[in-house]
C-alpha cells in the first residue's frame, strides 16, 4: 500500500462565480470557500445515495479528524447586491405551529392505535377501525386549502401577491480571478482512500447555492499549481473548519431538521487555516488587443444543424442583422469599418459562431455564436450595440431568426446566464494557457506558396515554414508575445474540428480593391508564458475564423490523438 504525505482537493467553478452567504452576514459573500462548507457538502453526495458507502463514511471520518487544510485561491471581485423582495406565503398554512400540531395530533393517534393493537394481540377491533379514521382525518390537508367558508375577509385578501407583506432575500456572489480553489493537507494517506474520496468528489455538483455549479476532484498536494505560484498569505478572519465528530452532528442535526425545517451548518473555528492568494494565470497572462466579454446566443433545438465549414456564413448573417437594428451613424467599433469606408485600423466587435469540439463525441456543429466586444470598445458604442440587440429581441419576442438564403433560417436566443451548453461557456475560451488548438481555421495574413501536390519536395516544406511565420506575425499583429512552438496542418488537432481543406474559399479585398483567396490551415500554438483568451489570430479573425481553444498541459498529446 503506497502512502503520500499531503493531497488537495481541486474545485473548478463551472459557470466562472461562486454563490455562498458568509455565515455571520448575510449581504456579505464567503471567499474563499471554507472547508466546513466542502466537508457538508462532501457528506451530502454520500448521504444522497441509496445505500450510502460503508468506506465513503470511513473516508470521511478520516477527513474530519485531519488538521485544517490550506486554502489556495485567487482574489474575487463580489457581485453588486440586489435585494430580491419574495412574497410572504399564508402563514395559516405553512406557519411553524400548523405543522406542530399537526405533527402532534398524527403522533397522538398513532400511538393509541399502537396501545390498542398491543391489547387485542394484534386484532383490528372497532376502536382500532375508528382509531384508523381518525389517522387519516388527523394526516388530511386539504381543508387547510380549499376550506375557505371561516376565512376572515381582511385575510383572504391578504393573500393576493399584492397586498402580501415581502422579505428581502440576498444572494451575494463573487467572481475569481482563476475560477479554481484548492484545499490541501498535509497528511498522509493511503491512495486507496483518496481513491474513495475521489470518487465521492465526482458526485458533487454544487458547492454553495444551487447555481454555483461545480467540478471537484483529487489532485496531488505537491502540484505548482499550489506551490511555485502562491504569492503570499492573506488573512480573511476566523475560518469555519471542522473536527472529529462532525459527521455524527450532521446527522444528528438532519434527524432534527429533515431538510425543510430551518438550520445551521456546525462548525469549529479555525484563525489558523493558511489563506494563500495564487496570481500565477490572471495577473501574469498577456492579454490580445482583442481581449473583452461575450454576448452568447445559443442556437435553438428546432434550428437546422449546421457544420462549422458555416462559419463566415454564419458570422456575416449575424453581423448584417445586427448592423440592420444600428441607428445612424453606425459605430466604427461595431461596422468594423474607419471613415473612408476601409477597415478599421483599431479592435472592434468580432462575430463568433462557436462549434462543438474538444470533447471525444464532438461532431463539429455549430452550436451557437458570441459577439466579442473589446476592452478598447467605448461606453456609447457599448450602449448602441445593446440598444441594437434589444430593438432585434422585441421585434422578433426574443426568439431572434438569421437568414442564410438557400441554407434556410436559424433561431436563436440570448443567453441570460450560463448556458447549459459547455462549449458556449465564456470561461471556457477566455481562461489563460500557454497552448493553444485552432478550432476554426486561420486565414494566413500572406500567402506561403502551394502547400501540396505539384512541387518538389523542398518548396513544400519551405511553404509550410512560411505558413508558420505568417502565423507567429498573427500574433504579433494582436499583440502577444512569439511562440515558442507553431505546428501547421490541412487536418485538425481536436475532436470535432473540420479539416482546413474542407472549408470553403475565404477572400478579402486589398487596398486596392482586388479579392484575395487566403490561404485556410490549422495550427497548434505555444507561448513561453500564459496567453488569456479569447483569442483569434488571423485574416479572418473578425468573422470567426483563427478562433484557438486554450488547451491543458496533459491535453497536448491527446489532442493530436483527437
Amino acid at each position: 500500500m503506497s502512502f503520500s504525505e499531503s493531497f488537495g482537493i481541486e474545485v473548478n467553478f463551472l459557470t466562472g462565480r461562486f454563490v455562498a452567504t458568509s455565515h455571520n452576514d448575510r449581504r456579505a459573500p464567503e471567499w474563499p470557500p471554507h472547508p466546513a462548507r466542502l466537508f457538508s457538502t462532501l457528506v451530502s453526495a454520500w448521504a444522497d445515495s441509496d445505500n450510502p458507502c460503508p468506506s465513503e463514511r470511513t473516508a470521511l471520518e478520516w477527513l474530519e479528524a485531519q488538521p485544517s487544510p490550506s486554502i489556495f485561491a485567487s482574489q474575487a471581485t463580489p457581485r453588486s447586491i440586489a435585494t430580491h423582495f419574495v412574497p410572504v406565503n399564508d402563514t395559516t398554512i405553512l406557519s411553524t405551529s400548523w405543522h406542530n400540531n399537526k405533527y402532534e395530533k398524527i403522533i397522538d393517534v398513532q400511538a393509541q392505535m399502537e396501545r390498542e393493537l398491543r391489547g387485542s394481540d394484534g386484532e383490528v377491533t372497532k376502536s382500532i377501525e375508528r382509531l384508523h379514521a381518525k389517522l387519516e382525518r388527523a394526516r388530511e390537508v386539504e381543508p387547510q386549502i380549499t376550506n375557505t367558508s371561516t376565512t376572515n375577509p381582511d385575510t383572504g385578501v391578504g393573500l393576493f401577491p399584492e397586498k402580501r407583506g415581502k422579505q428581502g432575500r440576498y444572494f451575494p456572489s463573487v467572481t475569481p480571478e482563476h475560477p479554481q480553489v484548492v484545499f490541501v493537507w498535509e497528511s498522509s494517506t493511503s491512495e486507496e482512500m483518496k481513491e474513495t474520496i475521489d470518487q465521492l468528489l465526482s458526485r458533487v455538483v454544487r458547492l454553495g447555492h444551487s447555481s454555483s455549479l461545480v467540478s471537484c476532484r483529487i489532485v496531488d498536494g505537491s502540484s505548482p499549481l499550489m506551490r511555485s505560484h502562491a504569492e503570499k498569505t492573506q488573512a480573511v478572519g476566523p475560518v469555519r473548519t471542522v473536527r472529529s465528530g462532525q459527521l455524527a452532528e450532521l446527522e444528528r442535526q438532519f434527524a432534527s431538521h429533515q431538510g425543510f425545517m430551518p438550520r445551521s451548518l456546525p462548525f469549529t473555528t479555525d484563525r489558523s487555516t493558511k489563506i494563500v492568494e495564487t496570481r500565477h494565470s490572471e495577473r501574469t497572462a498577456v492579454r490580445p488587443n482583442t481581449y473583452g466579454s461575450w454576448l452568447v446566443f445559443e442556437f435553438l433545438p428546432s434550428s437546422r444543424h449546421l457544420k462549422s465549414t458555416f462559419t463566415v456564413e454564419v458570422a456575416a448573417a449575424m453581423r448584417a442583422a445586427v448592423l440592420s437594428y444600428c441607428s445612424d451613424p453606425i459605430p466604427e467599433a461595431i461596422s468594423g469599418h474607419g471613415p473612408d469606408g476601409g477597415p478599421s485600423l483599431t479592435p472592434h466587435l468580432a462575430f463568433l459562431p462557436i462549434p462543438y469540439t474538444g470533447f471525444p463525441r464532438s461532431d463539429g456543429r455549430l452550436l451557437g455564436v458570441a459577439i466579442s466586444i473589446p476592452d478598447t470598445v467605448d461606453d456609447n458604442d457599448k450602449r448602441a450595440l445593446f440598444r441594437a440587440i434589444g430593438n432585434w429581441e422585441h421585434r422578433e419576442n426574443g426568439q431572434l431568426k438569421l437568414t442564410l438564403g438557400r441554407h434556410g433560417v436559424l433561431r436563436l436566443v440570448r443567453c441570460q446566464a450560463a448556458s447549459g451548453v459547455i462549449s458556449l461557456r465564456p470561461n471556457i475560451w477566455h481562461r489563460p494557457s500557454r497552448r493553444w488548438i485552432s478550432v476554426t481555421p486561420i486565414a494566413l495574413p500572406k500567402h506561403p506558396d502551394q502547400l501540396r501536390g505539384g512541387t518538389s519536395r523542398k518548396s513544400v516544406a519551405q511553404a509550410w515554414k512560411k505558413a508558420e511565420s505568417s502565423i507567429v506575425s498573427a500574433c504579433g499583429h494582436i499583440g502577444i508575445p512569439q511562440p515558442v512552438f507553431v505546428e501547421a496542418t490541412l487536418g485538425q488537432f481536436i475532436a470535432g474540428t473540420m479539416p482546413a481543406s474542407v472549408f470553403p474559399a475565404f477572400r478579402q479585398k486589398s487596398k486596392g480593391g482586388a479579392l484575395i483567396r487566403r490561404q485556410l490551415v490549422h495550427a497548434a500554438i505555444e507561448f513561453d508564458n500564459p496567453v488569456r483568451g479569447p483569442l483569434m489570430i488571423g485574416a479572418g479573425r473578425f468573422m470567426g475564423l483563427g478562433l484557438m481553444r486554450p488547451m491543458r498541459t496533459e491535453d497536448r498529446e491527446a489532442s493530436k490523438r483527437g
